[in-house]
């Protein structure tokens, strides 16, 4: 590397700028009284008088012009090691160096507030990853630990200490750094065992790439549901199991009164015959009703297959007898869908519809549109509308009469295993419902 030569520093360029703008007045001057005849004593007093004042104005120049820079150079060393309190004096708007002081006091005052901010977020963070209930771990390009939280230091059962910069085969979580990047599963680690959720995701820091990896519990969860589901269950249960026994506990009792009577009425074995009918009706509504809860259980997994929404829509319109059904039809669409859960899921609508259009002599539309990622399917009827929306798709909940309450859930299980959504609303373009499926094209 060539050594930079003394003339080729900034400052000294200013100094021999400031020497050459004053040398031909200099060099006028002192040819005027050496080449004149004048004392030797005066030639002397004269060029010291104008050679030290060009020297010393010069010098001046330079350092007027080197200081601010150095100071300048100062406040941006103590910026770039992260001090930001220092301030610049003699910043003001009168001047090119004031305004150029006062956009770096401004500089510096902005980065250390941007800079507190940053402290206080990051403590925050690591506050938050501290006292989460969520086991979390990252982990370098090497699949080396390099940051986890307490939670997670009490699911391995170690301290940080011990668990930074060991590599994730060591730590038994080399499995979940590949493969899916969001599992459910059930493992016994060091701190515990049940049901875990797995989720993994990618950043950046300091431009290396770095793996995220969060492990929660979900055994507490699932048994908080699980009891939920029980109790709503038990609920469901016990309320038809009352309305079935109670009446066919009556009837027995009657009947066991009837035959020990003595002597027995004329007309004993028709009251026999009656009380055993209601008793075989109440125990086919209740079979009916366990039946049904365990259709809703036993839902298949759709088989998916390319199902033309046209025709489709033509076969279930032409099913209904009632009222007449209106296709209004659409764009053509195939879906990858289960046609025969597919199709018994828009009988079930166009039913429904059908029997809310029959109180009002009204009628049935079944039209679909194409979206960007989505094929909508719509069923409007022009009957009275529904008063409340709430327990539309809740197990056994009806609002006909002898009605099973399974046919809205049934609906959107299957709407939902397609990976689609079920809406049922009351139409705001006028009198009835509309019952909206949303299916993925994909």
């Amino acid at each position: 590397m060539r050594r930079p030569r003394w003339w080729d520093a900034h400052e000294n360029l200013v100094l021999l700028g400031s020497l050459a703008s004053g040398l031909c007045g200099v060099l006028f001057a002192l040819g005027f009284v050496w080449l004149g005849d004048y004392p030797d004593k005066l030639r002397w007093t004269v060029t010291i008088f104008v050679v030290l004042p060009w020297w010393a104005f010069a010098w001046s120049a330079r350092e007027r012009v080197t200081a601010p820079l150095r100071t300048l150079a100062n406040l941006l060393e103590a910026m770039r090691e992260g001090d930001y309190s220092i301030r610049g004096r003699g910043a003001g708007d009168n001047d090119a160096l004031g305004e150029v002081m006062t956009q770096v006091n401004a500089m510096g005052a902005t980065l250390r507030a941007q800079r507190l901010g940053a402290v206080e977020a990051t403590a925050l963070l690591r506050k938050v990853m501290e006292e989460i209930d969520v086991a979390v771990f990252t982990f370098d390009a090497g699949h080396h630990l390099k940051l986890v939280n307490r939670a997670g230091e009490r699911l391995l059962a170690q301290d940080a200490g011990r668990l930074l910069d060991r590599s994730a085969c060591e730590l038994g979580l080399d499995e979940y750094l590949q493969g899916a990047s969001a599992q459910t599963l059930s493992r016994t680690f060091p701190g515990g065992a049940g049901r875990w959720g797995v989720r993994r995701s990618s950043f950046r820091e300091s431009g290396l790439p770095l793996t995220l990896l969060v492990v929660t519990d979900l055994t507490r969860a699932l048994r908080e549901e699980e009891l939920q589901a029980w109790q709503r269950l038990v609920r469901v249960l016990g309320h038809e199991l009352n309305n079935s026994l109670t009446p066919v506990m009556s009837i027995a009792g009657s009947l066991t009164q009837l035959l020990g009577r003595q002597p027995r009425a004329e007309d004993w074995e028709q009251d026999m015959r009656d009380g055993l009918t209601v008793i075989g009706s109440r125990a086919e509504s209740l079979s009916r009703f366990i039946g049904a809860y365990s259709r809703l259980a036993k839902m298949p997994r759709p088989r998916l297959a390319p199902v033309p929404l046209g025709p489709l829509a033509g076969r279930v319109a032409g099913l209904e007898t009632r009222v007449k059904v209106e296709v209004r039809g659409g764009p053509e669409i195939v879906l990858r869908a289960d046609g025969d859960q597919l199709e018994q899921l828009l009988i079930n609508l166009v039913r429904n519809a059908a029997d809310a259009a029959i109180e009002t002599h009204g009628g049935v539309a079944l039209e679909w549109r194409l979206e960007p990622a989505a094929a909508t399917v719509r069923v409007l009827d022009e009957g009275l509308g529904l008063a409340s929306t709430a327990n539309l798709f809740v197990p056994f909940f009806t609002t006909k009469p002898g009605g099973s309450g399974i046919g809205l859930v049934l609906c959107r299980q299957i709407a939902e295993a397609h990976g689609g959504t079920l809406t049922l609303a009351n139409r705001d373009d006028g009198r009835g419902c509309v019952a909206t499926l949303q299916l993925p094209l994909n």
